[in-house]
């Protein structure tokens, strides 16, 4: 008898490790199911946009922030593209109302819509000289205004008096905000780690540059409306910058080459943006924004 007693034990062990590896296989095919099936919104970061056939700007930038660039023919290929296809160009205002928070209903206007959110790094004069043509010939032609979220460094803006080629000025970011093109938000005074600078550092770094820009807009925008959300300098951040940054700005984003599954967002301080350079190609760009969830109702997270 105790030989069978055994073998009977053996198989009720192998059935319950059966139906475990079974549970667990299948939730785990849920998680996956659920994290491909979450509402997405790509922020694609940008840095300086290069002329191909006049790439004057690449011969002054170091190699770090040439390797950043993108060429302004793509990107107008791909601004086209989102334009065409009539998506939603988010504000950093926007997102935080109808997707981080949820404080306000979707528009009625949106639905049908796919969101997407368009962002400039580090207050390169190419934003102006390069992106504004390209916005203006889109909307003549297609009748639709693109909106590109700027995160600027004030502390490299040119000069009153001292034109520039490389940064671009408080005139520029007017111009820009008067036609509709820029939603102007903070990168920071002088684009430091703000991990790695003292407490008294980084209070001036995050209330210089949030005040600057906000002078810099007087009389033309909402003063809440300007340097309400920072990007985060080279993407670093931690909890006591997270905790800092909360004082004075909505929202942080980083810069870590994922795109914002917002449904499943624990904290307004960490947003995923994706990492844009000259060796992504504009369509591989354009596969990633069509990841973008198509709005169909006003809480998309309920899905």
């Amino acid at each position: 008898m105790l030989p069978m007693h055994r073998h009977q034990r053996r198989r009720k062990l192998s059935l319950t490790v059966a139906i475990v590896l079974f549970i667990s296989s299948f939730l785990l095919l849920m998680l996956l199911f659920s994290y491909w099936v979450t509402p997405r919104i790509p922020i694609i970061g940008f840095h300086g946009i290069i002329d191909l056939t006049h790439p004057a700007l690449g011969a002054i930038l170091n190699p770090t922030a040439q390797r950043m660039t993108y060429p302004m023919q793509d990107l107008e290929k791909l601004l086209e593209y989102l334009v065409r296809s009539h998506y939603w160009f988010l504000s950093a205002q926007e997102m935080q109302d109808f997707f981080i928070e949820k404080s306000q209903s979707i528009p009625a206007d949106h639905k049908s819509q796919k969101p997407v959110m368009v962002t400039f790094d580090d207050s390169y004069k190419t934003v102006y000289t390069n992106v504004i043509p390209i916005l203006e010939r889109l909307e003549k032609q297609y009748g639709h205004k693109a909106k590109m979220v700027l995160f600027i460094n004030p502390g490299t803006l040119a000069k009153p008096n001292h034109p520039s080629t490389l940064y671009l000025s408080c005139k520029d970011l007017q111009s820009g905000y008067e036609k509709g093109y820029y939603d102007i938000q903070s990168h920071g005074q002088n684009h430091k780690n703000l991990t790695k600078i003292s407490d008294r550092e980084l209070l001036e770094e995050l209330v210089q540059a949030q005040t600057q820009l906000r002078s810099c807009m007087a009389g033309l925008a909402p003063e809440k409306a300007i340097a309400a959300h920072l990007a985060y300098p080279y993407g670093s951040m931690n909890n006591h910058v997270a905790s800092v940054a909360s004082k004075y700005y909505h929202s942080g984003y980083l810069y870590n080459s994922r795109i914002l599954r917002f449904c499943w967002l624990k904290d307004h301080y960490r947003i995923s943006r994706l990492t844009t350079n000259r060796n992504k190609s504009v369509d591989r760009l354009i596969q990633v924004v069509d990841q973008a969830m198509e709005i169909k109702r006003d809480q998309p997270c309920s899905r």
